[in-house]
C-alpha cells in the first residue's frame, strides 16, 4: 500500500508542475493552451540536447549535471512559452474563443512536427538515467533520484505559490484575472503580466519534462501530447484557475493512476484516469477547489 503511494505521489508531481501552466493561463486570460504539453517535450529535448553538449561532466557527475541543465532548460521553455504568446495568441486575444482554441491545437501540431523534422522521429535515450539504491521507508522501496527529484518539485510549486500569494507580481496576476479591464484603467501593464505568466508556466513544464527524461530514461515527439491531456485532466479535478486545487489535482490522479493500474492492470491507466474525470464532473463540475463564477460581460 505504501509503495502505491510513493508511486502516485511521485508522478502526481510531475503532471502537478505540467498542470500548473494550463492552470495560470486559463485563470488569466480564459485560454486552454492545448500546447502546454509539448513544452513539457521540449524541455525534454532541450534537456537532451544541452547533456550531449556537456559530455564528460555527465558521466562525471549525473545529478548535478542535470539540475544545471533543468535550469538552463526552464529559462529556455519559458522563453518559448513567451514567444508563443507573442506570435500566437497575442493577436488573437479579443477575437471569439474558437479561434484561440484552434490556434493552440496548431502551435500544438507545430511544436510537436518541428521536433520531429529537428531531432527526428525515433525516441531517444536520455544521457542521464536515475536509477540507484532503494530505500526502505515504511514499506515502499525510495532511491535517492526519487526523492532529489519530488524535492525539485515541491520547491518549485512552493515558490509559484509564494510568487502568486506574496509578491507584486502575483498579485497583479490575480487581479487580471479578475478584471483585465480595470487593470488598464489603474496602469497595469496587462501584456507584460501576462508575458511572464506563460514564461513561469513553461518553465515549470519543462522542468518537468527534463526531470521526466531523466527518471525514465526515454523521449519522443509526441510524449507531450498525452501529459497535456493528463495535466489538463489535474487541473480541472483541482478546479482549472486555482493554483492549490491544481497541485491537489495532480497529485490525487497520479494516485489514482497508481492505484487503478495496481488493481485493474496497466493497460487500463489512461481508460481509469478519463473515465474518473468524467464522473468526477459530474459530481463536482468546478473540481475539488474551483469555485463557480458569473462571466463578465
Amino acid at each position: 500500500m505504501s509503495q502505491l503511494i510513493w508511486n502516485g505521489l511521485f508522478v502526481g508531481s510531475f503532471y502537478a508542475l505540467v498542470a500548473l501552466g494550463y492552470s495560470m493561463v486559463y485563470g488569466i486570460i480564459k485560454l486552454l493552451n492545448f500546447a502546454h504539453g509539448d513544452l513539457y517535450m521540449l524541455g525534454a529535448f532541450s534537456g537532451f540536447a544541452m547533456l550531449g553538449a556537456m559530455g564528460g561532466l555527465v558521466r562525471s557527475s549525473s545529478l548535478v549535471a542535470l539540475f544545471v541543465v533543468l535550469i538552463l532548460t526552464m529559462v529556455a521553455t519559458g522563453l518559448s512559452g513567451v514567444v508563443i504568446e507573442r506570435v500566437a495568441y497575442r493577436p488573437l486575444r479579443g477575437a471569439p474563443r474558437l479561434s484561440l482554441l484552434i490556434t493552440a491545437v496548431g502551435a500544438s501540431f507545430a511544436l510537436e512536427y518541428g521536433t520531429r523534422i529537428v531531432a527526428g522521429p525515433n525516441p531517444k535515450v536520455y544521457q542521464v538515467r536515475l536509477d540507484g539504491t532503494a530505500l526502505h521507508v515504511l514499506g515502499a522501496l525510495i532511491t535517492w533520484q526519487q526523492l532529489a527529484l519530488m524535492a525539485v518539485s515541491i520547491v518549485l510549486m512552493v515558490a509559484l505559490n509564494l510568487l502568486i500569494t506574496r509578491t507584486r507580481q502575483g498579485r497583479a496576476m490575480r487581479a487580471i484575472a479578475q478584471d483585465p479591464k480595470a487593470c488598464l484603467l489603474m496602469g497595469i501593464d496587462v501584456d507584460k503580466v501576462i508575458s511572464r505568466t506563460f514564461f513561469i508556466g513553461s518553465a515549470l513544464a519543462g522542468a518537468a519534462g527534463v526531470m521526466a527524461g531523466g527518471y525514465y530514461g526515454k523521449i519522443d515527439f509526441l510524449m507531450g501530447f498525452i501529459i497535456g491531456l493528463k495535466a489538463f485532466t489535474a487541473a480541472v479535478i483541482g478546479g482549472i484557475g486555482n493554483i492549490p486545487g491544481t497541485m491537489l489535482g495532480g497529485l490525487l490522479l497520479g494516485l489514482l493512476e497508481s492505484f487503478g493500474t495496481h488493481f485493474v492492470g496497466g493497460q487500463w491507466r489512461d481508460v481509469f484516469a478519463f473515465a474518473f474525470l468524467i464522473l468526477f464532473l459530474t459530481v463536482r463540475p468546478t473540481g475539488l477547489l474551483g469555485e463557480r463564477v458569473t462571466e463578465r460581460v
